[in-house]
C-alpha cells in the first residue's frame, strides 16, 4: 500500500510541476513618462507617443527624450510614423499635427471634434482621420482635405484600410462601415450595440471586430456576416490576426478568445480580469496581452499560460515590441516599462494593434510584407543569439539501482544553441526504433526541481515527433499534420524536455508502470525504462512543500 501510494505521488508530482508557470522576464526599467497613447516604434528602436502632459514625445530605447512637441490637449490616438521619419499625431483639441523627423511642425489642421481614433495611413501618403464629431476625413500629405464623410455618430474605432483601399471603421450608431477609397459609402453592418473595437483584417480582406453587444464578428469584405462569437461581457478590445490565422481578442469577461478565421474556437484563455487592450503576437507564436488588474499575460500556442507578470496598475493599451525583442508596456498613470530579450513580432496580416508598430492601420502590400518578413527573420535570429538559455539548477542524482545512468556530479553548464541550429528533424543515427530511442533517452535522464527530463531529440523521436524549430526556451515539434510545442532547458549544450511536457502533446497519453513510463500515441505504445520512484525520492520536502507553493 505504501509503495503504491509512493509511486502514484511521484508520478503526480512531475505532472503537476510541469503545469507550473515559467518565471516572468525581468523588467529592465520603469519610468514615469506620462504615456497615454499606444507607442509607435521606429526601425532604429526610437519610441513615439502622446502623453498626458499634452506633448508628443520621441525618446530613445531607454525612454530618454529626443524631442517633444506641445499640442493643445492630451490624446489617446497612436501616433503614425510616416515613411520620411516624421510623425502624424492627433489629440483631444480636435487637431491633427504633422511633424518632421526632428519634431518641428510641418502643418496642423483643426477638425470637427475630439480625435480618439488612431488615423490610418494610405499607400499614397494621405491619411484617414475619424472624429468624435462624427466625420471621417481624407487628408493629403500636405494637410489638405480631399473629402469628408458624415457618419452621424461619434467614431472611436480606428479606421483600417484594406488592400483595395476600402476603409472600415465602427461607430456609436452600432454600425461597422465600409467606404470606398474616394469616401463613398459601400455598406454598413448593424451590430446590436456600440462599436468601440477597431477592425482587424486578414490576408483575404475579411474584417474582425468586437461590440458592446457581447459579440465578436467576422464580415466578408462585401459586408456579409461570416460568423459571430458570443462572449459574457462586451468586447471593446481590438482583435489581432495571427501568423497562423487565428483571431485573438480579449473581453471584459476576463477571457482571451482565439478563433480560427472560419469561426471555430481554438482556445479560450482565462485571464481572470477584464481585457481592454489589443494583444500582440511574437515570432514564436506567444501572445502577450495586459488586463485591467495590471497583469501581463504570455500565452502559448495551446492557449496556456507561459508566464504572468503583475505590474500593479491596470493595462488598457497594447504592448509594443521592437525588432530587437524589446517589449514595452504602459500602465494607468503613465509609467512605461521595458522588458528585453524577447522575440520580435510575428509576420502576419494583423499581429498587433494597427497591424505594424508604426501604427499604419492598413493591409501591407506584397513587397512590404516580404521586406518585413526578411527583417523580422534577421531580427529573430539576432535576438536568439543574445538570449541566454534558462539556467538549470544542480540535478538530483538517482538512487542506486534505478536502471539509468546518473548525471555527472558537477553542475552542468547551460549553453545557447546557435541560431542556425535547429536540432535536425531526422532521427539520431545511433537509434532506429521507438524502443531504442526510448532506451537512449532514459540512459541520459536528468532530474531537476522534482521534474524528470529527457534529451529532446531522442525523447521526441521515441514518440514519432520531429523537431521543427528550437529556441532557448521552447521547441516546436511536428508529426504529419500535428504540431506541438514544449518548453526546454539545457544541460551541457543539449536541449532537454520534461517527461510531463511530452505527455501533453496532441493525441498522447502516459501511464506509470513498474517497468517505466508507457506512452501511447495514435494506437502505438513505447515505454521509457525509468525507475520513477528512485528518480523522485518520496519526502515532504519534495512533495507536499512544492504543492503548497
Amino acid at each position: 500500500m505504501r509503495a503504491a501510494t509512493f509511486i502514484a505521488l511521484a508520478f503526480f508530482s512531475f505532472g503537476a510541476a510541469a503545469n507550473a508557470l515559467q518565471a516572468p522576464p525581468k523588467v529592465l526599467w520603469t519610468k514615469d513618462l506620462k504615456v497615454l497613447s499606444p507607442l509607435s516604434i521606429s526601425p532604429n528602436g526610437d519610441l513615439t507617443f502622446i502623453g498626458s502632459d499634452t506633448k508628443v514625445h520621441r525618446t530613445d530605447t531607454t525612454g530618454k527624450d529626443k524631442w517633444t512637441f506641445a499640442t493643445g490637449d492630451m490624446g489617446r490616438a497612436q501616433p503614425l510614423l510616416m515613411p520620411d521619419g516624421g510623425v502624424l499625431g492627433a489629440s483631444y483639441d480636435d487637431t491633427v499635427y504633422s511633424l518632421a523627423a526632428n519634431g518641428s511642425l510641418k502643418w496642423k489642421l483643426k477638425l470637427d471634434g475630439d480625435i480618439y481614433a488612431t488615423p490610418a495611413l494610405r499607400t499614397d501618403g494621405s491619411v484617414i482621420v475619424a472624429t468624435a464629431g462624427g466625420t471621417v476625413y481624407a487628408l493629403s500629405p500636405e494637410g489638405k482635405t480631399l473629402w469628408t464623410y458624415k457618419v452621424g455618430a461619434p467614431v472611436f474605432s480606428s479606421p483600417a484600410i484594406g488592400s483595395d483601399g476600402s476603409i472600415y471603421f465602427g461607430a456609436q450608431n452600432n454600425n461597422m462601415h465600409a467606404l470606398s477609397p474616394d469616401g463613398k459609402l459601400k455598406w454598413t453592418f448593424a451590430a446590436k450595440s456600440l462599436v468601440f473595437s477597431s477592425p482587424a483584417l486578414d490576408k483575404d480582406g475579411n474584417i474582425y471586430f468586437g461590440s458592446s453587444d457581447r459579440h465578436i464578428y467576422s464580415l466578408s469584405k462585401d459586408g456579409m456576416l461570416r460568423w459571430d462569437k458570443t462572449t459574457r461581457l462586451f468586447v471593446n478590445a481590438s482583435p489581432i490576426v495571427t501568423e497562423t490565422n487565428l483571431v485573438v481578442v480579449g473581453s471584459y469577461d476576463g477571457n482571451v478568445y482565439a478563433i480560427n478565421t472560419t469561426g471555430e474556437d481554438e482556445w479560450i484563455y482565462k485571464a481572470g480580469a477584464g481585457i481592454a487592450a489589443a494583444a500582440a503576437e511574437l515570432s514564436d507564436g506567444t501572445i502577450i496581452v495586459g488586463d485591467l488588474n495590471g497583469t501581463l499575460h504570455a500565452i502559448d500556442k495551446k492557449g496556456e499560460a507561459l508566464w504572468t507578470l503583475n505590474t500593479g496598475r491596470k493595462i488598457d493599451t497594447t504592448v509594443s515590441v521592437s525588432d530587437a525583442g524589446m517589449l514595452y508596456y504602459s500602465n494607468d498613470g503613465g509609467s512605461l516599462s521595458a522588458i528585453e530579450k524577447l522575440r520580435p513580432l510575428a509576420v502576419g496580416p494583423w499581429t498587433i494593434f494597427r497591424g505594424v508598430p508604426a501604427g499604419w492601420g492598413r493591409s501591407l502590400q506584397p513587397a512590404e510584407l516580404a521586406a518585413l518578413s526578411k527583417a523580422r527573420q534577421a531580427a529573430a535570429t539576432a535576438v536568439l543569439a543574445q538570449t541566454p538559455a534558462p539556467k538549470p539548477t544542480t540535478p538530483t542524482p538517482p538512487q542506486a539501482g534505478s536502471g539509468t545512468t546518473p548525471p555527472t556530479a558537477s553542475q552542468p553548464t547551460p549553453t545557447q544553441p546557435k541560431p542556425s541550429q535547429p536540432t535536425p528533424t531526422t532521427p539520431a543515427p545511433s537509434a532506429s526504433t521507438p524502443e531504442q530511442y526510448a532506451a537512449a533517452a532514459a540512459s541520459a535522464v536528468r532530474v531537476q526541481d522534482s521534474l524528470i527530463y529527457l534529451p529532446l531529440t531522442t525523447g521526441s523521436s521515441a514518440l514519432g515527433w520531429n523537431i521543427k524549430t528550437l529556441t532557448p526556451r521552447s521547441a516546436t515539434l511536428s508529426s504529419g499534420i500535428k504540431v506541438g510545442a514544449v518548453p526546454v532547458v539545457y544541460f551541457n549544450r543539449t536541449p532537454y524536455v520534461a517527461l510531463a511536457s511530452l505527455s501533453k502533446l496532441p493525441d498522447t497519453a502516459a501511464q506509470l508502470l513498474p517497468t517505466g513510463v508507457k506512452f501511447t500515441r495514435s494506437g502505438k505504445s513505447v515505454t521509457f525504462p525509468l525507475n520513477v520512484a528512485a528518480l523522485l525520492p518520496f519526502g515532504p520536502q519534495t512533495e507536499f512543500t512544492a504543492q503548497r507553493n
